[in-house]
């Protein structure tokens, strides 16, 4: 079973997936993406990490996310992605996308298309439990600068890549979540 779990920042997303991955039954391993660049960033990884049972394991992927899941996925595992907003980030400024978009180049990124694309063709075959993390940023104005621009849009996209190959889809607004796939009647 593979669920995404979306919605903005602040919104229980992260909340939800812990529940998730603790009421599966399964042994947990927590799939970190974020990375400790900043103080700010530090004290975030600190407050997820002070919530979560001790006994979850942890491996940490700020790139690579498919190989890891691959190494990690087993029939009695509970994979937690959070997040992918935070590899998609890493993948853009770990390869050459960033750059280009601030030079109003044409973006040319193998590293972006290459791991987004190897997550999406894993998901489906990986056994045991998958519970993705991610942000929804496609709701507020444009942004202005072009690498926001193109963040906003490579998210959008692998959002929607990402939820067709999951049985599950929730959106959690506010800590409530709604079901979007299966919709209701659906199996």
């Amino acid at each position: 079973m593979r669920e995404l779990i979306f919605g903005g920042a602040r919104s229980g997303k992260s909340a939800l997936a812990e529940r998730r991955a603790a009421e599966s039954g399964l042994r947990v391993i927590y799939v970190a993406t974020a990375q400790a660049l900043d103080d700010e960033m530090r004290r975030r990884i600190a407050h997820h990490r002070a919530r979560r049972p001790s006994s979850w394991g942890l491996v940490e992927s700020p790139l690579g996310l498919a190989a890891a899941l691959r190494r990690h996925a087993a029939a009695d595992a509970c994979l937690l992605v959070d997040c992918l907003t935070l590899w998609l980030s890493n993948l853009l400024f770990a390869g050459e996308a960033a750059r280009q978009a601030e030079a109003g180049q044409a973006i040319d990124c193998p590293l972006l298309r290459g791991e987004t694309q190897d997550l999406v063709d894993a998901l489906p075959r990986l056994p045991g439990r998958i519970v993705l993390v991610s942000n929804e940023v496609g709701w507020g104005i444009v942004p202005m600068a072009p690498v926001s621009r193109l963040f906003a849009d490579e998210q959008g996209r692998l959002n929607q890549r990402v939820a067709a190959v999951c049985e599950r889809v929730t959106l959690v607004a506010g800590g409530l979540p709604l079901t979007l796939k299966p919709r209701a009647g659906e199996p």
